[in-house]
């Protein structure tokens, strides 16, 4: 079974970390979900419900997985020191390192994304690289992968990138039998993105 530390904070996106952990938490027995956040107790998302956070940063540092959502707190977290540390300490063990939305400019503050390929929501893009000059920021994808770090888009997109992270754990036949479960329809090509044209990006 994997632990995945999914942080959530002041002003994150309801969708962002709920989509993706509808996803992984029907993998009840590969899977251990946790909300960590910098003080534990409820957190109140942009769209004004809370969420209680399991463990504060403080707790843990031992996720196999660590969940990093976007929405518009992360405007303030870019310069929260206390948070920016725990995502270096914890990746720096994590097997894997997931971002949705704007959560990537909180991996690319960290210097983690640095020389590597990443996406990002793309209303939000040219903030987003402004926080990582030296990221490779792809304009065009639905979700990226490079190594053991996987970014999506704005959203909805997270739960494209989190089936396609358990199809890289687990095979796309367990990815297309979550996506089932869960009446959604996956968009498999991580290179599919409309948005990026409604944007102007491309």
């Amino acid at each position: 079974m994997r632990t995945i530390g999914a942080l959530i904070f002041p002003g994150f996106e309801l969708l962002d970390v709920f989509g993706p952990m509808e996803m992984f938490g029907l993998l009840s027995k590969d899977y251990e979900l946790n909300l960590i956040a910098e003080h534990k107790g409820a957190i109140q998302s942009g769209q004004k419900l809370s969420a209680v956070a399991d463990f504060s940063i403080k707790d843990r540092l031992d996720f196999d997985i660590i969940f990093v959502p976007g929405g518009a707190g992360t405007r303030k977290e870019v310069e929260n020191s206390n948070v920016l540390q725990w995502i270096e300490k914890t990746a720096d063990h994590a097997e894997f390192v997931l971002s949705v939305c704007t959560g990537s400019a909180l991996l690319a503050k960290t210097g983690l994304l640095d020389d590597k390929r990443a996406t990002t929501n793309k209303a939000a893009f040219e903030w987003v690289v402004s926080q990582g000059p030296r990221v490779q920021w792809v304009k065009q994808a639905r979700w990226v992968e490079d190594g053991r770090f996987m970014t999506s888009s704005g959203v909805s997109a997270g739960m494209d990138m989190s089936l396609g992270a358990i199809s890289k754990m687990h095979g796309k036949d367990r990815a297309k039998q979550v996506a089932k479960w869960s009446e959604y329809d996956w968009h498999a090509d991580s290179s599919w993105d409309p948005f990026a044209a409604m944007h102007g990006l491309v």
